[in-house]
C-alpha cells in the first residue's frame, strides 16, 4: 500500500507540532511560527542560494552546544522580519520555556526570512517594527489546524509569476512514522509548465491537492524562464520538513539536505543568486529508528516529495492580492 497523507495533510500531522500564523493586511506581510508541544525539538538547517537571511543558524550546526530549539520562525519583511523571533522569544520566556543557564532562560528561536517589501503594502511603520508583535501573536495562536495560501509568512509572497503563499503537506508511512513539510513560497523560478499550467511537482501530487493538471507535449520544448523581475535579495523559498522519528542534529541536517531535492523538483531554477532558499530539518523524537542510516534515507526521500507538494499547494491555495494574480484565477482565464 502506498503511503498516504495523514489526517490534515499539514506538517502538524507530525505528532508534537503546532503552527501559528499572523499577518497584517496593511503592510501585506506576515509571520509563521512552528512550535513543539513539548517545548523543544531537535533541528538543523540547509541553506542555499545567494540571498539568505537568517537568525541563529550557527546554533543549528551539529557540533554546536545547544541540543534543541524551542520554536522556528518563517517571516516576511526581509531583514526587518528578523525581529519576529524576538516576539516569539518573549512569549516563550513568559512561559518558562527556553535554554536554562543558571537562573536565566533563553528561548532558542532560529528564523529564516523572505523579501516582500515591494508588494504594494504600506511599509512606513516608523521606528516600531510590526514583526515582534506578529511573531508573538503567531506563537500564542499556534494550533494543529492553520490556514494556507495568503497566511503567515506567505501572506505577501509573490512567486513564479503568480501570487505566492504558505503551503504544507504530510505523509504517513506504513510503520506509522509521519513526515511533513511547511513552505513559504516567494521564488524567482517557475513552478508551472508554461503551456498546460501543470505544476512541475505534478507527478507527486496526491488526490488532486493542487488541481490535478498534467503536462502536455508542448511543455517539453519550453526553456528555463525567470517569470519574476529578479533582483538580488527579493526572492526566496523558506521551508521546514519534520518527522516524529528520533533524529540527532546531524541526522536533521541530512534530512534537510535531502529535502532540498523537493525544492528543486518544484521550482526551476532554484538556489539562484537572487534566492535565499532554506530548509530546516526537525525531529520531535517520538519514534526510534531500528536501522538509522537506511531509514533516514527513506525519510529524506519522502521529505523531498512532501516539500515539493507543499510548495505547489502554497501557490495553488493563494488568492490574488493587488497586482499579483493567483494561480487559480489565471487558470480560469485560460
Amino acid at each position: 500500500m502506498q503511503p498516504r497523507p495523514a489526517e490534515r495533510n499539514l506538517i502538524t500531522d507530525v505528532p508534537g507540532l503546532r503552527v501559528g500564523n499572523a499577518q497584517d493586511s496593511r503592510i501585506r506581510s506576515g509571520v509563521t511560527v512552528l512550535v513543539p508541544e513539548s517545548g523543544e525539538m531537535v533541528a538543523s538547517v540547509d541553506a542555499r542560494g545567494g540571498g539568505t537571511g537568517s537568525r541563529e543558524f550557527d546554533l543549528l550546526r551539529p557540533e554546536a552546544t545547544v541540543a534543541a530549539i524551542n520554536a522556528l520562525v518563517l517571516s516576511g519583511g526581509s531583514a526587518f522580519g528578523l525581529d519576529a523571533a524576538g516576539g516569539v522569544m518573549a512569549h516563550l520566556r513568559s512561559k518558562g520555556t527556553g535554554f536554562r543557564a543558571g537562573p536565566s532562560i533563553v528561548p532558542i528561536v532560529p528564523e529564516a526570512i523572505l523579501f516582500d517589501l515591494n508588494n504594494g503594502g504600506d511599509k512606513e511603520w516608523g521606528d516600531a517594527s510590526p514583526y515582534p508583535n506578529l511573531g508573538r501573536s503567531a506563537a500564542e495562536t499556534a494550533a494543529t489546524d492553520f490556514a494556507l495560501g495568503n497566511a503567515g509568512a506567505g501572506y505577501g509572497a509573490q512567486a513564479s509569476g503568480f501570487k505566492g503563499g504558505l503551503g504544507s503537506a504530510s505523509i504517513r508511512l506504513e510503520d506509522g512514522t509521519t513526515v511533513g513539510a511547511l513552505a513559504a513560497v516567494n521564488a524567482v523560478g517557475a513552478a508551472t509548465y508554461p503551456v498546460s499550467g501543470a505544476f512541475f511537482a505534478w507527478d507527486v501530487e496526491i488526490d488532486g491537492e493542487y488541481g490535478g493538471r498534467v503536462p502536455v507535449p508542448e511543455d517539453r520544448t519550453s526553456g528555463v524562464s525567470l517569470p519574476k523581475l529578479a533582483r538580488a535579495g527579493e526572492n526566496t523559498t523558506i521551508a521546514a520538513v519534520a518527522t516524529d522519528a528520533r533524529l540527532s542534529k546531524a541526522q536533521c541536517r541530512q534530512f534537510a539536505l535531502m529535502a532540498q531535492q523537493g525544492l528543486t523538483h518544484a521550482i526551476r531554477p532554484a538556489h539562484t543568486p537572487f534566492d535565499g532558499d532554506t530548509v530546516f530539518g526537525i525531529s520531535t523524537g517520538q519514534r526510534d529508528l531500528a536501522r538509522p542510516a537506511p531509514e533516514l534515507a527513506r525519510l529524506g526521500a519522502f521529505a523531498a516529495n512532501c516539500l515539493a507538494r507543499a510548495i505547489a499547494r502554497g501557490i495553488y491555495e493563494a488568492e490574488s492580492q493587488g497586482d499579483a494574480i493567483c494561480y487559480r484565477e489565471w487558470l480560469g482565464a485560460q
